[in-house]
């Protein structure tokens, strides 16, 4: 079942093994009761190459820690919330949502299809109104998006989590116009943040043990998210995930000045 995965949503499978290594932890910053799941019906993916996925997992453990509860804080309070390249992430199952919030998960149909499997076989239900929409974000998304019911009139929360970066610049630029028009006034947009783009150190080191993903990468954005933002009509502002890392309890990191951009329309 794995084995159909495109490469990008291949690389879902080990963030859901992080995922499940921080739910285990006493002092975890979320719990996520659906990532072991994920990562046990992908584990074919790594058989044949442990080492490097397991160090490139140890590069990213942190960070992915400190950017699914920072997410998981961003859509608190949303009444019509859409994740851009869904994933595996389980928020719309493991999250307390407002009465009558509605949750749009966009990515792949194989990723989506994967993803349908292991929750109906763990018997998970939705604690808010979640549609599955099949698209690849590089396409026409919007349309699909509205056949599902999705009303640009009412505010919406965008997150783009660990999205962008396998974007080229022009790619990346399409998306984040498409999602503006969609935007009505008080929509919010949050995605990673790399002031460093190419130099940053956690992508760097990312490289030393992990080409087979890293070779997917291409760079978004790069440095200057919050300048499109704001010259496209958002108002944003950045954290990073040394900031964020002292507020959770943990270690900052000091390998990298990246984090995240939110913005608010």
């Amino acid at each position: 079942m794995s084995e159909e995965l495109p490469p990008v949503g291949k690389t879902a499978v080990g963030v859901a093994g992080l995922r499940a290594l921080e739910s285990g932890r006493p002092d975890r910053l979320f719990e996520d009761p659906y990532a072991g799941a994920f990562f046990h019906a992908g584990r074919a993916i790594f058989e044949g190459h442990p080492n490097p996925d397991r160090r490139l997992g140890m590069v990213f453990a942190q960070q992915v820690a400190v950017r699914t509860r920072f997410f998981d804080d961003f859509v608190a309070g949303g009444t019509q919330t859409v994740l851009l390249a869904a994933g595996l992430d389980a928020r719309a199952f493991r999250l307390d949502w407002a009465d009558g919030a509605r949750v749009y998960e966009i990515d792949l149909p194989d990723v989506l299809a994967f993803k349908e499997t292991v929750l109906t076989e763990q018997g998970a239900r939705p604690r808010c109104e979640r549609t599955a929409v099949p698209a690849d974000l590089r396409e026409d998304w919007v349309t699909a998006l509205k056949n599902a019911g999705f009303d640009p009139g009412r505010p919406t929360v965008w997150v783009a989590e660990g999205l962008l970066v396998y974007l080229g610049r022009e790619e990346a630029e399409r998306l984040l116009t498409d999602v503006t028009a969609l935007s009505a006034p008080g929509s919010r947009i949050s995605f990673e943040h790399r002031p460093d783009g190419e130099n940053d150190g956690l992508l760097a080191q990312a490289r030393n043990v992990g080409a087979e993903v890293t070779a997917l990468w291409r760079g978004g954005l790069g440095s200057d998210a919050p300048e499109w933002l704001s010259a496209h009509g958002w108002q944003p502002e950045t954290v990073t995930v040394a900031e964020l890392s002292v507020r959770y309890g943990r270690e900052p990191m000091d390998n990298t000045r990246g984090g995240f951009v939110t913005a608010t329309r």
